[in-house]
């Protein structure tokens, strides 16, 4: 059922929030000020240390809230995605795919989301079992991509994550995203304290996805 709920909010809402902060209380506030906003899909990187505390506490704290689903990303092989999943980790996202890690992803019956770049890499974690692929860099493809891979692959449900703002939001969608993926410009304001600019700008971003038909 989790998985299910995790697949349905992607489909839903569209968007995924990519934390990557330097503390867990920054990625916490930064979460809630995603949330707050609209956005709330969550991914937080392996790359902030203790990871997993945050990832308790958010699920501890949005428990009641099924629109919100708590994920990791940066994970890199099936030892930290199964640790990520026993703190309570609903989605695994990779910057790349290993298959060792699509496995046990599947075994706990929870999204596996890796990175891809060619239709070769596409085709090779579709047929593992991963549901959505993520395409990473995004910033080193146009958005026309997405639709020339649907071409050969149309049965590929793509999430651009790297180089999506809020100027080509919509053209990634238009494209035939399934989800897109946004960190960088959406969290920059945690750095400075500024959460408030979070949330206005998640709702930007909730309001731009919307004006796409899926």
């Amino acid at each position: 059922m989790k998985k299910l709920n995790v697949l349905s909010n992607l489909k839903a809402q569209r968007i995924v929030a990519v934390i990557r902060t330097d503390t867990v209380d920054q990625a916490i506030k930064a979460a809630d000020a995603c949330i707050s906003g609209g956005i709330k899909i969550i991914e937080l990187t392996y790359s902030i240390p203790k990871v997993e505390t945050a990832v308790e506490s958010l699920q501890q704290n949005y428990q009641d809230d099924p629109q919100v689903s708590i994920g990791v990303g940066t994970v890199l092989d099936p030892y930290t995605a199964r640790q990520a999943i026993f703190a309570g980790a609903t989605f695994i996202v990779g910057p790349s795919f290993d298959k060792e890690t699509a496995k046990l992803c599947n075994l706990y019956q929870i999204p596996y989301m890796p990175g891809c770049l060619t239709v070769t890499e596409v085709k090779e974690a579709m047929e593992a079992g991963a549901d959505i692929v993520k395409i990473f860099p995004g910033s080193n493809l146009a958005p026309a991509f997405l639709k020339a891979l649907h071409a050969p692959l149309p049965q590929a449900n793509m999430m651009p994550t790297g180089g999506v703002d809020l100027e080509n939001v919509q053209e990634w969608l238009n494209h035939g995203a399934f989800a897109v993926g946004i960190g960088g410009n959406l969290i920059a304001p945690a750095k400075d304290g500024d959460y408030q600019k979070i949330i206005e700008l998640a709702k930007e971003y909730v309001r731009k996805a919307k004006e796409v038909t899926p």
